[in-house]
């Protein structure tokens, strides 16, 4: 569903980046604590919704 448009790199560039074929790359492992609110509006805002958050 991912197009590429680079909302949730824009906001969480730690978390997430665009990788060679314009598909979002997603970092392994648990968001640190200071990093949630940001993670949290980048998939709020994702145009194509989608990303999922999994407590």
């Amino acid at each position: 569903m991912c197009e590429a448009q680079g909302f949730c790199e824009s906001l969480a560039p730690d978390v997430f980046e665009l990788g060679d074929e314009d598909v979002v790359q997603i970092a392994d492992g648990e968001v640190a604590p200071d990093r949630e609110i940001d993670v949290r509006a980048a998939v709020d805002q994702c145009p194509k919704a989608a990303l999922r958050l999994i407590d």
